[in-house]
């Protein structure tokens, strides 16, 4: 019945025109929407709605709401869902939104040492429904394409992560043979960034995909949108695995003119 019920409300809410204020903002905040297919374009209309519908939004730090960054975050979060056969990040329940880096506690070990602190984030992914971000460095992200970060990305990154349980770097993929291909590619490329850093070498991949599996499928993720042809470029089996998961070719779509 609950399945029957939230079909009816999203075939409902799909029928509605697609708010002009809207579109303007995932125009002017979601720069990626650029390169898209007209049909993509409709889609990521369609599943921004959705999201903005059934997901519950939270200003904190005294930050107050507004459509702007609802859209804003909604479309770049629903960018990674194009061309899925998928459902709307269906363990998410809440975003709260800082209107800057904020400050949770962190705890990191040194040896035997266990030290106990605050860090700055700005942003942050929970596999019980709930994603955090920074709402200052969403915008400055959203609107330079091409800068290689994106805090949304990553974050939501961790959301397709943990839909297969632990968020471990593997999200849920179709086939045995997928499976396969990703642990060994994925494998290969996270040991490689390890070896490098640890040699004192510099990557082209974020230094911090080093920290876990978990961290090196966001931020590769945040590559491949962000850096597609560089990505290509160095990594290609990275790039293919990426591209079959998503069902995306940044790449080949950053080198047609942008409408």
């Amino acid at each position: 019945m609950f399945d029957f019920l939230k079909r009816r409300r999203r075939e409902a809410l799909r029928a509605e025109p697609f708010p002009e204020a809207w579109r303007e903002i995932l125009e002017r905040n979601v720069r990626h929407a650029a390169r898209l297919t007209p049909a993509e374009r409709e889609e990521l209309e369609q599943l921004t709605r959705v999201f903005v519908a059934e997901k519950t939004f939270e200003g904190c730090g005294g930050l107050e709401l507004t459509d702007e960054i609802r859209v804003t975050i909604a479309g770049q979060a629903c960018l990674l869902l194009l061309n899925r056969e998928t459902d709307v990040y269906p363990e998410l329940e809440i975003v709260l939104v800082y209107p800057h880096a904020y400050r949770a506690p962190a705890r990191r070990q040194d040896g035997a040492v266990v030290i106990e602190g605050d860090e700055a984030r700005l942003g942050e992914s929970w596999s019980r429904g709930m994603v955090v971000l920074a709402w200052d460095h969403v915008s400055t992200s959203a609107r330079h394409l091409g800068g290689g970060h994106n805090v949304v990305l990553h974050e939501f990154a961790h959301q397709l992560d943990a839909e297969e349980g632990d968020m471990d770097g593997v999200p849920e993929l179709d086939s045995n043979a997928h499976y396969l291909g990703w642990a060994r590619i994925f494998g290969e490329e996270f040991h490689e960034l390890t070896q490098r850093l640890h040699a004192g070498r510099r990557s082209d991949i974020d230094p911090y995909g080093a920290a876990s599996p978990a961290e090196f499928f966001a931020v590769v993720t945040e590559m491949f949108f962000e850096r597609p042809r560089a990505l290509r470029h160095g990594h290609p089996e990275l790039y293919a695995e990426l591209s079959a998961f998503y069902r995306q070719d940044p790449a080949s779509a950053a080198a047609r003119p942008r409408t």
